[in-house]
């Protein structure tokens, strides 16, 4: 399994995906962070906490991380690369898995400079350091699990078709849906404990949970099983 990540880790960054996803999250974080004016801006807000990256994050995950995974497996089946790989003493969830951290990793080290805002958050507040460190952990841990989620919906996507494109947008559509396809459900349903069990089902709602500072073992749970079923998913269809 660990061969099959070191290649596809390398990979991203071989064909320069890497430093394109790195580059585009960073620069749109920090432009509506920092320089465009409106709502997101941390000077125009007049609080020191950084809400509008956790509110921007998720619907940037939403586009980078299937242009991430869509490669993953449509690319093997477009080559013809992908015959050669199963006839190696590697098992189906050795390969999904090594692929899927790959992914996540690349995610990951996208999200890891944003760390920089917290600091430079906590030196322009007034006194410097007086920022809500439990939201930001919370709504920061939230956004790793956010991202094993969309990655693994993103994974199972790229299992589905020899089309990167076609990958690509299945695992737009499947993450918006597991995002909060589950909410716009609840505006058509009267019966509030329906519209509470409706709620639980989307990721929004977990994440928003944790995003409060509050790391509740439900929410790990949710995106744990959530990551999980994906990802028996893609095991199942690749040996199908």
């Amino acid at each position: 399994m660990f061969s099959i990540l070191k290649k596809e880790f390398s990979s991203f960054f071989s064909n320069a995906t890497g430093y394109i996803v790195i580059g585009i999250f960073l620069t749109l974080t920090g432009l509506f962070l920092w320089i465009i004016p409106g709502e997101y801006n941390v000077f125009d807000n007049g609080y020191a906490n950084l809400d509008g990256l956790f509110y921007l994050a998720p619907w940037l995950f939403l586009f980078l991380c299937p242009a991430v995974t869509m490669r993953l497996f449509a690319e093997e089946k477009q080559t013809g690369t992908w015959e050669l790989i199963i006839t190696k003493p590697i098992s189906k969830i050795q390969i999904v898995l090594g692929k899927y951290i790959a992914a996540w990793l690349l995610v990951l080290a996208a999200l890891l400079p944003t760390l920089f805002y917290y600091f430079s958050i906590s030196n322009l507040a007034e006194p410097a350091g007086n920022v809500d460190s439990g939201a930001f952990w919370g709504s920061f841990i939230g956004l790793i699990f956010l991202a094993a989620s969309y990655v693994s919906i993103g994974t199972f996507a790229s299992s589905l078709s020899k089309n990167q494109i076609v990958a690509f947008v299945l695992a737009i559509v499947i993450s918006f849906f597991f995002y909060y396809g589950f909410e716009v459900l609840t505006s058509f349903i009267t019966a509030g404990q329906t519209i509470q069990v409706f709620e639980t089902l989307g990721i929004h709602a977990h994440y928003k949970s944790m995003s409060r500072g509050v790391i509740d073992s439900r929410d790990l749970l949710y995106f744990i099983v959530l990551s999980s079923s994906f990802l028996a998913a893609t095991v199942w269809k690749i040996r199908k």
